[in-house]
């Protein structure tokens, strides 16, 4: 049975030739069940152990043994001090990037025939028992679906993988079955908590990769829903009315800002699980889906539509998101600066701060999270400007919007100034520049948060119900 706190995320892919500049990314949500799960952001050394490590889940008990070589990698844990769970997302130091996970769901029907193992490797672990391991994003599918086969997987649940070339998502359906699909160059992907993949092809490998006996599987058990082909989505997905409000809408509404153009139903089974944008692709653009929660639709709970219609779906962006992140990998550039994460900490109103992976340390405010609330701490910081917006949403959303692209605008430049400061740096000095220029974009954007959280705080004073006008002498 799955038991999945961090469920309910949303996922986005994109191909490197969709993008702006011929990046890849891939990026998702992070939410929980509940609305206080802190979270920082860590980066790993590369190690060399003497001897393999046994890995053991505190969560499951999910046993594993890794090799002694870990490369560099970046992570963005829950705040725990006794153990490393939930990593979330992160890019080692061979450009590879992986996020885990986004939750989905297989039906009755797949799980009967292979039902989920309790002990099996769940979301929990993921990260860190592949990323500091694969030298590119197929590896990391073929390591990661190696241990499904061997152990079994205690939930089903989407991964992503990245590399400069090529874009993959991975789906693990039942205890065994998985599958994954490269996406192409020139398409993008947006995946809500529903198994997506739809029609393989088991015998193109440069675009497919599945579990050994995957086919063999469909086949005994007479799972095959079409006739001609093989529609993973279909085979081993749900739709049922929970579906069509709690997460279509959230793809329905992702496609719909990448392409205007085509008008679809947001409760429709039949959504694509690609498409080619009508547009090229920026980090921005990212950043607003995964903030979204249906602004400029009736479906908005922050606007002007009936009771009805903003209840009707769940948003992308929730109060529980506790983290969003954009993993980007970029072209045309040394491998030593090519790798890219932008950490959004508490959702819809929080900056995507760029994080350069090549790095040594990340700063105190990012790393150290207390369980309680500290205005010194990254994550607590940015948790409560949405307890001073929402009240007064209409009033202050120009505010924020204006804060966070000031914010994007500045590091965009600051991108570009510490990529030519690479350049002319020494090979052995380029991680302790990238290091110092991620240091001072986390402090430029606590300090205007500071300062908007400042300024909120006291303009919101002159807004409560408890006042009256009066005689100014009285």
């Amino acid at each position: 049975m799955e038991n999945n706190s961090h469920a309910a995320c949303t996922t986005v892919l994109v191909g490197k030739g969709a993008t702006l500049d011929g990046s890849t990314m891939i990026a998702r949500n992070g939410d929980s069940y509940e609305v206080l799960v802190p979270k920082k952001f860590t980066v790993h050394p590369h190690q060399v152990l003497e001897k393999e490590e046994t890995y053991v889940s505190p969560s499951n008990r999910f046993t594993i043994t890794l090799p002694k070589e870990r490369y560099r990698y970046t992570a963005i844990p829950d705040r725990e001090e006794r153990y490393v769970t939930f990593e979330d997302a992160g890019i080692n130091e061979k450009n590879v990037g992986m996020s885990a996970t986004e939750s989905i769901y297989g039906n009755p029907r797949v799980l009967g025939y292979d039902p989920l193992v309790e002990n099996g490797i769940a979301e929990d672990c993921m990260v860190t028992v592949v990323l500091p391991y694969i030298n590119s994003a197929r590896e990391g599918v073929q390591r990661l679906g190696a241990i499904v086969e061997k152990y079994g997987a205690a939930e089903s649940n989407g991964v992503l993988f990245s590399d400069k070339e090529e874009v993959w998502y991975m789906e693990i359906a039942t205890g065994h079955q998985w599958v994954a699909q490269r996406i192409p160059d020139d398409s993008y992907a947006v995946v809500a908590n529903q198994t997506a993949i739809q029609e393989i092809d088991p015998y193109d490998k440069d675009n497919f990769l599945l579990a050994t006996h995957l086919i063999e599987f469909i086949e005994k058990y007479h799972l095959n829903t079409g006739f001609d082909t093989i529609n993973f989505r279909n085979i081993f997905g749900r739709q049922n009315v929970f579906d069509r409000h709690y997460n279509t809408p959230r793809v329905w509404y992702g496609q719909k800002y990448l392409n205007p153009e085509i008008e679809q139903d947001p409760m429709s089974n039949e959504l694509p699980f690609l498409r080619k944008a009508s547009r090229k692709i920026a980090v921005d653009d990212i950043a607003y889906i995964l903030d979204s929660y249906y602004q400029e639709t009736p479906f908005d709970p922050l606007g002007s539509g009936s009771e009805a219609e903003r209840t009707a779906f769940r948003a992308i962006s929730l109060n529980r998101t506790q983290d969003s992140h954009i993993l980007q990998i970029r072209p045309d550039v040394p491998d030593a600066v090519a790798g890219i994460q932008w950490v959004s900490l508490a959702g819809t109103f929080s900056p995507y701060v760029p994080f350069y992976t090549n790095i040594t340390s990340v700063p105190e405010s990012y790393e150290v999270t207390p369980m309680k609330l500290s205005l010194s701490s990254a994550y607590w910081l940015y948790k409560t400007i949405p307890v001073i917006v929402e009240p007064h949403y209409h009033a202050f959303l120009k505010q924020v919007l204006d804060y966070k692209e000031h914010l994007y605008s500045n590091f965009l430049g600051k991108i570009a100034e510490t990529d030519e400061a690479a350049k002319n740096a020494a090979p052995d000095e380029v991680a302790d520049v990238l290091t110092e220029a991620s240091s001072k974009n986390a402090e430029l954007a606590l300090s205007e948060t500071r300062d908007l959280l400042q300024d909120l705080t006291m303009q919101s004073m002159s807004m409560s119900k408890l006042t009256y006008n009066m005689d100014k002498n009285l």
